[in-house]
């Protein structure tokens, strides 16, 4: 496991507790808190557990689409927005692939300017190997039951669904949820 705190207290409570005390209770406060670190430290497990493929969790990602993808191969802009991320992202990401034989660009036949990246073997097989690796380790969510982590889930569709990522799906929708 990463690099744990091995504080003798839980940081966001006491943050919490001083907050209260100044503003006024705030669950949201306090839910914002431990969502960002446990971000943190996902991403440092995540990060970790994927290094020795040469590969950060954004660079998997960026994989796993071009695998999902029929062809192999995406536009950069519908990579950016699938994986709901920045233009500038999305290229820094595929020159890393690009550099590492996982991915090639080449001309979008169905538009002259446009560029493609496309995964290549090689980026095939790490990304097999890769995904073998996240899925031994629970994406580092081992802590939690299959029904906890649908729950989670749910939730956090809610959240995007209100920001407007996506409409509620109609299922939910006609629960009332």
């Amino acid at each position: 496991m990463g690099n744990p705190l091995n504080l003798p207290f839980d940081p966001i409570e006491r943050a919490h507790d001083n907050w209260s005390r100044r503003w006024g209770p705030s669950p949201a406060m306090a839910a914002v808190t431990s969502v960002m670190r446990a971000q943190q430290i996902l991403i440092g497990e995540l990060d970790g557990a994927l290094k020795q493929f040469g590969l950060t969790f954004a660079r998997y990602e960026a994989l796993v689409l071009l695998t999902f993808s029929t062809s192999g191969s995406l536009p950069l802009g519908k990579i950016g927005e699938r994986l709901m991320v920045h233009p500038t992202s999305v290229t820094n990401t595929i020159d890393r692939l690009e550099g590492q034989g996982f991915v090639l660009r080449r001309p979008n036949p169905s538009d002259g300017r446009g560029v493609l990246a496309e995964i290549t073997g090689s980026g095939r097989e790490v990304t097999e190997r890769a995904t073998r690796a996240l899925l031994d380790m629970d994406f580092g969510l081992g802590c939690y039951s299959d029904e906890e982590l649908w729950d989670v889930h749910r939730m956090f569709t809610r959240l995007r669904v209100d920001f407007g990522d996506f409409p509620e799906p109609a299922a939910e929708a006609a629960e009332g949820r």
